[in-house]
């Protein structure tokens, strides 16, 4: 079973990053993976996860 789903907010939250930061990534191709649902984007919170344990440090 899946976690609930979050939106950019959530993911910026998480991250400690401005929400605008999490919007350019996903316009550039970068970032952590997200799905469209309808005309909103949602992240996997497993997905956030693991995609910031693959950084490198002081990548982001």
């Amino acid at each position: 079973m899946i976690r609930n789903l979050w939106g950019p907010q959530q993911v910026a939250d998480y991250l400690g990053v401005p929400v605008g930061t999490v919007y350019q990534w996903r316009s550039r191709g970068g970032g952590p993976p997200g799905r469209r649902v309808g005309k909103h984007v949602r992240y996997k919170p497993d997905d956030v996860e693991s995609w910031f344990e693959s950084l490198d440090e002081g990548v982001i």
